[in-house]
Protein backbone atom coordinates (compact mmCIF):
# COMPACT_ATOMS: atom_id res chain seq x y z
CA UNK A 1 0.00 0.00 0.00
CA UNK A 2 1.48 3.35 -1.03
CA UNK A 3 1.99 5.91 1.73
CA UNK A 4 1.12 9.55 1.14
CA UNK A 5 1.56 12.46 3.56
CA UNK A 6 -0.40 15.70 3.19
CA UNK A 7 0.74 18.69 5.24
CA UNK A 8 -2.28 20.95 5.70
CA UNK A 9 -5.87 20.22 6.70
CA UNK A 10 -7.78 22.58 4.42
CA UNK A 11 -10.04 22.23 1.38
CA UNK A 12 -7.50 20.66 -0.96
CA UNK A 13 -5.60 18.59 1.60
CA UNK A 14 -8.63 17.01 3.29
CA UNK A 15 -10.59 16.52 0.06
CA UNK A 16 -7.60 14.75 -1.50
CA UNK A 17 -6.95 12.72 1.66
CA UNK A 18 -10.53 11.45 1.80
CA UNK A 19 -10.40 10.59 -1.91
CA UNK A 20 -7.12 8.69 -1.48
CA UNK A 21 -8.52 6.69 1.45
CA UNK A 22 -11.34 5.49 -0.81
CA UNK A 23 -8.68 4.24 -3.22
CA UNK A 24 -6.74 2.23 -0.64
CA UNK A 25 -3.78 4.51 -0.01
CA UNK A 26 -2.26 4.85 3.44
CA UNK A 27 -2.74 8.56 4.15
CA UNK A 28 -1.39 10.87 6.84
CA UNK A 29 -2.78 14.39 7.21
CA UNK A 30 -0.76 16.85 9.29
CA UNK A 31 -2.73 19.73 10.82
CA UNK A 32 -1.60 22.33 13.35
CA UNK A 33 -5.03 22.27 15.00
CA UNK A 34 -7.42 19.62 16.30
CA UNK A 35 -10.97 19.42 14.90
CA UNK A 36 -12.21 20.98 18.15
CA UNK A 37 -9.76 23.88 17.84
CA UNK A 38 -10.80 24.44 14.22
CA UNK A 39 -14.51 24.48 15.13
CA UNK A 40 -14.10 26.90 18.04
CA UNK A 41 -11.53 29.13 16.31
CA UNK A 42 -11.73 32.22 14.13
CA UNK A 43 -13.16 32.13 10.61
CA UNK A 44 -10.52 31.66 7.95
CA UNK A 45 -12.27 32.36 4.67
CA UNK A 46 -15.41 33.29 2.76
CA UNK A 47 -15.29 29.95 0.82
CA UNK A 48 -18.14 30.36 -1.65
CA UNK A 49 -18.30 27.26 -3.86
CA UNK A 50 -19.79 26.86 -7.31
CA UNK A 51 -21.36 23.78 -8.89
CA UNK A 52 -18.31 21.89 -10.18
CA UNK A 53 -16.55 22.18 -6.82
CA UNK A 54 -19.67 21.08 -4.95
CA UNK A 55 -19.90 18.13 -7.34
CA UNK A 56 -16.36 17.05 -6.43
CA UNK A 57 -17.56 16.74 -2.81
CA UNK A 58 -20.72 14.90 -3.80
CA UNK A 59 -18.65 12.42 -5.82
CA UNK A 60 -16.63 11.60 -2.68
CA UNK A 61 -19.71 11.44 -0.44
CA UNK A 62 -18.43 14.26 1.79
CA UNK A 63 -21.14 16.87 1.08
CA UNK A 64 -22.46 16.42 4.64
CA UNK A 65 -24.00 19.90 4.98
CA UNK A 66 -25.61 20.33 1.56
CA UNK A 67 -29.21 19.84 2.75
CA UNK A 68 -28.98 22.35 5.62
CA UNK A 69 -26.83 24.96 3.88
CA UNK A 70 -28.70 27.84 2.19
CA UNK A 71 -28.44 27.86 -1.58
CA UNK A 72 -27.34 30.82 -3.68
CA UNK A 73 -29.14 31.04 -7.01
CA UNK A 74 -27.28 33.76 -8.89
CA UNK A 75 -24.86 36.67 -9.18
CA UNK A 76 -25.74 40.37 -9.02
CA UNK A 77 -23.42 43.25 -9.93
CA UNK A 78 -23.90 46.88 -8.95
CA UNK A 79 -21.95 50.10 -9.29
CA UNK A 80 -23.73 52.42 -6.83
CA UNK A 81 -24.82 55.85 -8.05
CA UNK A 82 -25.66 58.98 -6.03
CA UNK A 83 -28.65 59.09 -3.65
CA UNK A 84 -29.21 55.32 -3.44
CA UNK A 85 -29.34 54.84 -7.20
CA UNK A 86 -27.52 52.26 -9.29
CA UNK A 87 -25.14 53.65 -11.92
CA UNK A 88 -24.90 50.14 -13.38
CA UNK A 89 -26.71 46.93 -12.47
CA UNK A 90 -27.24 43.42 -13.73
CA UNK A 91 -28.27 40.11 -12.19
CA UNK A 92 -28.37 36.57 -13.55
CA UNK A 93 -29.14 33.12 -12.27
CA UNK A 94 -26.51 30.41 -12.09
CA UNK A 95 -27.25 27.24 -14.08
CA UNK A 96 -26.75 25.31 -10.81
CA UNK A 97 -26.76 26.75 -7.31
CA UNK A 98 -23.71 27.57 -5.21
CA UNK A 99 -23.18 27.19 -1.45
CA UNK A 100 -20.86 28.28 1.33
CA UNK A 101 -20.19 26.16 4.41
CA UNK A 102 -18.04 27.84 7.07
CA UNK A 103 -14.67 26.10 6.89
CA UNK A 104 -14.67 25.73 10.68
CA UNK A 105 -17.69 23.44 10.31
CA UNK A 106 -16.46 21.68 7.17
CA UNK A 107 -12.82 21.08 8.10
CA UNK A 108 -13.60 19.94 11.65
CA UNK A 109 -16.15 17.51 10.22
CA UNK A 110 -13.84 16.27 7.46
CA UNK A 111 -10.93 15.75 9.90
CA UNK A 112 -13.13 13.59 12.11
CA UNK A 113 -14.43 11.69 9.08
CA UNK A 114 -10.87 11.17 7.82
CA UNK A 115 -9.84 9.62 11.14
CA UNK A 116 -13.07 7.56 11.28
CA UNK A 117 -12.34 6.13 7.81
CA UNK A 118 -8.90 4.98 8.91
CA UNK A 119 -6.71 7.96 8.03
CA UNK A 120 -3.80 8.96 10.23
CA UNK A 121 -4.43 12.49 11.57
CA UNK A 122 -1.37 14.06 13.19
CA UNK A 123 -1.66 17.33 15.10
CA UNK A 124 1.59 19.27 14.98
CA UNK A 125 3.24 22.36 13.56
CA UNK A 126 5.11 21.12 10.50
CA UNK A 127 8.01 23.15 9.13
CA UNK A 128 10.69 22.25 6.56
CA UNK A 129 12.34 19.74 8.92
CA UNK A 130 9.10 17.84 9.57
CA UNK A 131 8.28 17.82 5.84
CA UNK A 132 11.74 16.36 5.23
CA UNK A 133 11.06 13.57 7.75
CA UNK A 134 7.78 12.67 6.03
CA UNK A 135 9.71 12.55 2.77
CA UNK A 136 11.90 9.75 4.16
CA UNK A 137 8.97 7.56 5.24
CA UNK A 138 6.34 8.22 2.53
CA UNK A 139 6.10 7.64 -1.22
CA UNK A 140 4.79 11.18 -1.77
CA UNK A 141 4.63 14.34 0.34
CA UNK A 142 2.15 17.08 -0.61
CA UNK A 143 2.11 20.53 0.99
CA UNK A 144 -1.39 22.04 1.08
CA UNK A 145 -0.98 24.42 3.99
CA UNK A 146 -2.62 27.55 2.62
CA UNK A 147 -1.11 30.90 3.47
CA UNK A 148 1.17 29.83 6.36
CA UNK A 149 4.93 30.11 6.89
CA UNK A 150 5.53 26.75 5.22
CA UNK A 151 4.77 28.35 1.85
CA UNK A 152 8.24 29.88 1.91
CA UNK A 153 9.61 26.45 1.07
CA UNK A 154 8.23 27.09 -2.42
CA UNK A 155 9.83 29.84 -4.47
CA UNK A 156 7.75 32.73 -5.83
CA UNK A 157 7.36 32.54 -9.61
CA UNK A 158 7.92 36.19 -10.59
CA UNK A 159 6.89 35.59 -14.20
CA UNK A 160 3.43 34.35 -13.13
CA UNK A 161 3.04 36.81 -10.20
CA UNK A 162 2.56 40.41 -11.43
CA UNK A 163 1.97 41.84 -7.94
CA UNK A 164 4.49 41.80 -5.08
CA UNK A 165 2.25 43.77 -2.68
CA UNK A 166 -1.26 43.13 -1.33
CA UNK A 167 -3.79 44.62 -3.74
CA UNK A 168 -6.67 44.86 -1.24
CA UNK A 169 -7.24 45.38 2.49
CA UNK A 170 -9.54 42.48 3.32
CA UNK A 171 -12.21 42.02 5.98
CA UNK A 172 -14.86 39.37 6.66
CA UNK A 173 -17.97 39.74 8.80
CA UNK A 174 -20.32 36.81 9.46
CA UNK A 175 -23.79 38.09 10.40
CA UNK A 176 -27.39 37.04 11.02
CA UNK A 177 -30.69 38.97 10.63
CA UNK A 178 -29.82 40.51 7.25
CA UNK A 179 -32.80 41.35 5.04
CA UNK A 180 -32.87 38.66 2.30
CA UNK A 181 -32.08 39.76 -1.22
CA UNK A 182 -34.96 39.83 -3.77
CA UNK A 183 -36.06 38.42 -6.19
CA UNK A 184 -33.54 35.56 -5.74
CA UNK A 185 -30.57 34.76 -3.53
CA UNK A 186 -27.27 35.84 -5.04
CA UNK A 187 -23.68 36.75 -4.48
CA UNK A 188 -24.42 40.48 -4.43
CA UNK A 189 -21.28 42.20 -5.73
CA UNK A 190 -20.76 45.95 -5.45
CA UNK A 191 -17.94 47.96 -6.98
CA UNK A 192 -17.03 51.52 -5.98
CA UNK A 193 -14.32 52.70 -8.40
CA UNK A 194 -11.12 53.73 -6.63
CA UNK A 195 -12.53 52.73 -3.23
CA UNK A 196 -13.03 48.98 -3.34
CA UNK A 197 -15.52 46.14 -3.58
CA UNK A 198 -18.05 44.47 -1.32
CA UNK A 199 -19.87 41.22 -1.80
CA UNK A 200 -22.27 39.29 0.38
CA UNK A 201 -24.01 35.92 0.16
CA UNK A 202 -25.87 33.32 2.26
CA UNK A 203 -23.89 30.65 4.11
CA UNK A 204 -23.98 28.07 6.90
CA UNK A 205 -21.86 28.72 9.99
CA UNK A 206 -21.37 27.16 13.43
CA UNK A 207 -24.59 28.79 14.69
CA UNK A 208 -26.73 28.04 11.61
CA UNK A 209 -27.63 30.01 8.47
CA UNK A 210 -25.94 33.41 8.07
CA UNK A 211 -24.68 35.94 5.53
CA UNK A 212 -20.98 36.50 4.87
CA UNK A 213 -19.90 40.07 4.17
CA UNK A 214 -16.59 40.44 2.28
CA UNK A 215 -14.88 43.84 2.11
CA UNK A 216 -12.06 44.56 -0.35
CA UNK A 217 -10.56 48.02 0.16
CA UNK A 218 -8.05 49.61 -2.21
CA UNK A 219 -4.88 50.04 -0.07
CA UNK A 220 -4.63 53.57 1.30
CA UNK A 221 -8.24 54.35 0.35
CA UNK A 222 -11.25 54.97 2.60
CA UNK A 223 -12.14 51.25 2.79
CA UNK A 224 -8.64 50.46 4.06
CA UNK A 225 -10.02 51.23 7.50
CA UNK A 226 -9.61 48.22 9.77
CA UNK A 227 -6.34 48.90 11.59
CA UNK A 228 -7.94 50.76 14.51
CA UNK A 229 -10.68 48.14 15.05
CA UNK A 230 -10.04 46.35 18.34
CA UNK A 231 -13.23 44.45 19.30
CA UNK A 232 -15.89 42.36 17.51
CA UNK A 233 -18.43 45.14 18.23
CA UNK A 234 -16.15 47.73 16.59
CA UNK A 235 -15.68 45.39 13.61
CA UNK A 236 -19.44 45.12 13.09
CA UNK A 237 -19.87 48.88 13.48
CA UNK A 238 -17.10 49.52 10.91
CA UNK A 239 -18.75 47.07 8.50
CA UNK A 240 -22.03 48.96 8.73
CA UNK A 241 -20.24 52.31 8.36
CA UNK A 242 -18.57 51.18 5.10
CA UNK A 243 -21.94 50.16 3.65
CA UNK A 244 -23.73 53.34 4.73
CA UNK A 245 -20.91 55.49 3.36
CA UNK A 246 -20.37 53.78 -0.01
CA UNK A 247 -23.17 51.26 -0.67
CA UNK A 248 -26.25 52.56 1.16
CA UNK A 249 -28.62 50.19 -0.65
CA UNK A 250 -26.69 47.30 0.91
CA UNK A 251 -26.62 49.19 4.20
CA UNK A 252 -30.42 49.15 4.27
CA UNK A 253 -30.35 45.34 4.40
CA UNK A 254 -28.12 45.50 7.47
CA UNK A 255 -30.00 47.70 9.97
CA UNK A 256 -30.58 44.80 12.39
CA UNK A 257 -27.59 42.55 11.72
CA UNK A 258 -25.65 40.94 14.55
CA UNK A 259 -22.43 38.93 14.49
CA UNK A 260 -22.95 35.17 14.34
CA UNK A 261 -20.21 34.80 16.97
CA UNK A 262 -17.20 36.77 18.19
CA UNK A 263 -14.89 34.67 16.01
CA UNK A 264 -16.94 35.41 12.88
CA UNK A 265 -14.64 38.26 11.84
CA UNK A 266 -11.30 38.45 10.05
CA UNK A 267 -8.96 41.18 8.78
CA UNK A 268 -5.86 40.73 6.63
CA UNK A 269 -4.02 41.34 3.37
CA UNK A 270 -1.66 39.33 1.20
CA UNK A 271 -0.16 39.61 -2.28
CA UNK A 272 -1.60 37.26 -4.92
CA UNK A 273 1.26 34.84 -5.60
CA UNK A 274 2.08 31.90 -7.86
CA UNK A 275 4.92 29.65 -6.68
CA UNK A 276 7.04 26.95 -8.24
CA UNK A 277 5.39 23.61 -7.43
CA UNK A 278 8.37 21.48 -6.36
CA UNK A 279 10.49 21.91 -3.24
CA UNK A 280 13.77 20.05 -2.83
CA UNK A 281 14.10 18.78 0.74
CA UNK A 282 17.39 18.83 2.64
CA UNK A 283 17.64 15.03 2.56
CA UNK A 284 17.35 15.08 -1.23
CA UNK A 285 13.67 14.16 -1.46
CA UNK A 286 10.95 16.27 -3.08
CA UNK A 287 7.65 17.76 -1.92
CA UNK A 288 4.84 18.87 -4.24
CA UNK A 289 2.76 21.96 -3.47
CA UNK A 290 -0.92 22.23 -4.26
CA UNK A 291 -3.80 24.74 -4.31
CA UNK A 292 -3.08 27.92 -2.30
CA UNK A 293 0.55 26.92 -1.84
CA UNK A 294 1.21 27.22 -5.57
CA UNK A 295 -1.52 29.73 -6.55
CA UNK A 296 -2.78 32.18 -3.92
CA UNK A 297 -5.50 34.40 -5.39
CA UNK A 298 -7.16 37.48 -3.98
CA UNK A 299 -10.72 36.56 -2.88
CA UNK A 300 -12.31 39.19 -5.16
CA UNK A 301 -13.59 36.45 -7.54
CA UNK A 302 -14.40 33.88 -4.83
CA UNK A 303 -12.11 31.27 -6.36
CA UNK A 304 -9.92 30.12 -3.43
CA UNK A 305 -11.85 27.07 -2.28
CA UNK A 306 -13.01 26.32 -5.83
CA UNK A 307 -9.43 26.24 -7.14
CA UNK A 308 -8.42 24.11 -4.14
CA UNK A 309 -11.22 21.65 -4.90
CA UNK A 310 -10.22 21.43 -8.58
CA UNK A 311 -6.56 20.93 -7.57
CA UNK A 312 -7.48 18.07 -5.23
CA UNK A 313 -9.54 16.44 -7.98
CA UNK A 314 -6.68 16.68 -10.53
CA UNK A 315 -4.06 15.44 -8.06
CA UNK A 316 -6.25 12.47 -7.03
CA UNK A 317 -6.64 11.40 -10.65
CA UNK A 318 -2.89 11.79 -11.31
CA UNK A 319 -1.90 9.79 -8.21
CA UNK A 320 -4.27 6.96 -9.08
CA UNK A 321 -3.01 6.83 -12.67
CA UNK A 322 0.60 6.60 -11.46
CA UNK A 323 0.11 3.11 -10.05
CA UNK A 324 3.35 1.89 -8.48
CA UNK A 325 5.71 4.14 -10.43
CA UNK A 326 7.77 6.69 -8.48
CA UNK A 327 6.39 10.18 -7.86
CA UNK A 328 9.45 11.81 -9.39
CA UNK A 329 10.16 15.43 -10.38
CA UNK A 330 8.89 14.92 -13.93
CA UNK A 331 5.58 13.52 -12.67
CA UNK A 332 5.26 16.37 -10.13
CA UNK A 333 5.88 19.06 -12.74
CA UNK A 334 3.44 17.43 -15.16
CA UNK A 335 0.78 17.26 -12.41
CA UNK A 336 1.22 20.95 -11.68
CA UNK A 337 1.13 21.79 -15.40
CA UNK A 338 -2.26 20.05 -15.76
CA UNK A 339 -3.54 22.04 -12.78
CA UNK A 340 -2.03 25.25 -14.23
CA UNK A 341 -3.91 24.71 -17.51
CA UNK A 342 -6.98 25.50 -15.39
CA UNK A 343 -5.55 27.80 -12.70
CA UNK A 344 -3.83 30.23 -15.08
CA UNK A 345 -7.25 31.51 -16.14
CA UNK A 346 -8.36 31.92 -12.52
CA UNK A 347 -5.19 33.92 -11.83
CA UNK A 348 -5.45 36.05 -14.96
CA UNK A 349 -9.17 36.78 -14.53
CA UNK A 350 -8.82 37.56 -10.80
CA UNK A 351 -5.81 39.82 -11.35
CA UNK A 352 -7.71 41.71 -14.07
CA UNK A 353 -10.17 42.89 -11.40
CA UNK A 354 -7.49 44.16 -9.00
CA UNK A 355 -6.36 46.98 -11.28
CA UNK A 356 -8.36 49.70 -13.09
CA UNK A 357 -10.38 47.64 -15.58
CA UNK A 358 -9.37 47.36 -19.22
CA UNK A 359 -11.79 49.09 -21.64
CA UNK A 360 -13.26 45.80 -22.88
CA UNK A 361 -14.15 44.76 -19.29
CA UNK A 362 -16.05 48.02 -18.80
CA UNK A 363 -17.70 47.44 -22.17
CA UNK A 364 -18.74 43.89 -21.19
CA UNK A 365 -20.14 44.90 -17.80
CA UNK A 366 -22.06 47.78 -19.34
CA UNK A 367 -23.46 45.60 -22.10
CA UNK A 368 -24.47 42.94 -19.55
CA UNK A 369 -26.85 45.47 -17.97
CA UNK A 370 -28.65 45.69 -21.34
CA UNK A 371 -28.33 42.09 -22.56
CA UNK A 372 -29.48 39.50 -19.97
CA UNK A 373 -27.90 36.50 -21.80
CA UNK A 374 -24.50 38.24 -21.57
CA UNK A 375 -25.03 38.80 -17.84
CA UNK A 376 -25.79 35.07 -17.60
CA UNK A 377 -22.59 34.17 -19.45
CA UNK A 378 -20.46 36.35 -17.14
CA UNK A 379 -22.20 34.98 -14.03
CA UNK A 380 -21.78 31.35 -15.02
CA UNK A 381 -18.10 31.83 -15.82
CA UNK A 382 -17.45 31.90 -12.05
CA UNK A 383 -17.98 28.13 -12.08
CA UNK A 384 -15.28 27.60 -14.71
CA UNK A 385 -13.03 30.66 -15.31
CA UNK A 386 -11.35 29.21 -18.46
CA UNK A 387 -14.71 30.03 -20.12
CA UNK A 388 -13.71 33.74 -19.96
CA UNK A 389 -10.98 33.20 -22.54
CA UNK A 390 -10.49 34.90 -24.93
CA UNK A 391 -13.35 37.42 -24.81
CA UNK A 392 -12.70 38.84 -21.31
CA UNK A 393 -9.10 39.72 -22.16
CA UNK A 394 -9.23 40.87 -25.79
CA UNK A 395 -11.12 43.98 -27.03
CA UNK A 396 -11.89 42.48 -30.45
CA UNK A 397 -13.14 39.21 -28.94
CA UNK A 398 -15.22 41.10 -26.35
CA UNK A 399 -16.87 43.11 -29.10
CA UNK A 400 -17.53 39.93 -31.08
CA UNK A 401 -19.07 38.22 -28.01
CA UNK A 402 -21.36 41.16 -27.27
CA UNK A 403 -22.59 41.32 -30.88
CA UNK A 404 -23.04 37.56 -31.09
CA UNK A 405 -25.09 37.32 -27.88
CA UNK A 406 -27.06 40.48 -28.69
CA UNK A 407 -27.86 39.02 -32.14
CA UNK A 408 -29.08 35.75 -30.65
CA UNK A 409 -31.03 37.61 -27.95
CA UNK A 410 -32.71 39.81 -30.58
Amino acid sequence: MRKIAIVGGGQSGLQLALGLLQNNYEVTVVSNRTPEQVLSGRVTSSQFMFHDSLQNERDLGINFWEKECPITEGIAFTIPGPDKTKALFWEAKLESYGQSVDQRVKFAGWMKEFAKRGGNLEIKDAGPQEVDEYGKTHDLVLVAAGKGEINRMFERDAEKSPFDQPMRALALTYVKNMVPRKPFTAVSFNLVPGVGEYFVFPALTTTGPCEIMVFEGVPGGPMDCWNDVKTPEEHLAKSKWVLDAFMPLEGERCRNVELTDNNGILVGRFPPTVRTPICKLSSGGLALGMADVVATNDPITGQGSNTASKAASIYLKRIRERGNKPFDAHWMQQTFDIFWDYAQWVVRWTNSLLVPPEPQILQLMGAASQIPPLASKIANGFNNPPDYSPWWFDPGEADKMIKQIAGVAA
